[in-house]
């Protein structure tokens, strides 16, 4: 079984694995979400999509909480989401989305991961037209009609329902968001993990040891804390 299968099963786990680092990552998205939607879930979709992932991630209600005051006080830290594009080794094409209070700083430690091991930081719009945005919920299938299901939520943004491992991932435009995540909340479908993906129209295959040189690049780039996300179209099946 080749090691990119593999790093896609352990990937979540493994970035996540520091919770101090996940909780700070969190608490800059809630921070962004208060920014530019306000500090009521009710009306903010984004912030919503945080908090759900504070609960995936096992953060404590009061971590949130505090997050939420500290996002509307003078105090308030202004973070800015920033894309990075460019290429790992061998070919394949990388977008990384950081949140960052400091993008000279970030930059920095971008443009020198990518040079260290192998890559290139490009200029903006030079990999991201090889992806789309995607929001995708995953559900529990416990007994649901799926049919009916994808029937009932098409007309709500539903655009691909597919399993994947136990659950059911539930895919959507990135434009149709708020409007999907309202639909399951009326429907009471509990949603385990909700993300913003940048899926690539294309994947490349590596042998082994190609794809370990692109896997080294994309850990030393998850273990900065201004990270946030990282897509790339290396394929990841096994």
């Amino acid at each position: 079984m080749g090691r990119a299968f593999e790093y896609r099963k352990e990937r979540k786990m493994k970035r996540w694995a520091g919770m101090a680092k996940t909780f700070t990552r969190i608490g800059r998205e809630i921070a962004i979400a208060v920014r530019d939607g306000g500090p009521d879930p009710n009306y903010n979709s984004r912030l919503r999509l945080a908090i759900q992932n504070s609960r995936a991630a096992n953060m404590p209600k009061a971590n949130v909480e505090n997050a939420i005051k500290k996002a509307i006080s003078k105090e308030a830290e202004n973070f800015d989401e920033v894309v990075y594009e460019g290429y790992a080794p061998h070919g394949i094409a990388v977008l990384v989305e950081t949140a960052t209070n400091n993008p000279t700083r970030t930059v920095a430690n971008v443009r020198h991961i990518f040079s260290k091991y192998g890559g290139a930081l490009g200029v903006s719009g030079s990999v991201d037209y090889m992806f789309t945005r995607k929001a995708v919920f995953k559900i529990k299938d416990e007994g649901l009609d799926l049919e009916s299901l994808e029937l009932d939520l098409i007309d709500h943004g539903l655009s691909e329902l597919k399993h994947e491992d136990d659950l059911v991932a539930l895919y959507c435009e990135f434009t149709d968001f708020g409007i999907l995540q309202k639909a399951l909340e009326e429907r009471n479908l509990e949603v385990q993990s909700a993300e913003l993906m940048r899926i690539p129209g294309h994947a490349l295959k590596l042998n082994d040891e190609q794809a370990e040189d692109v896997i080294k690049l994309i850990e030393k780039m998850e273990d900065d804390e201004d990270v946030v996300n990282i897509f790339h179209n290396m394929d990841m099946s096994e």
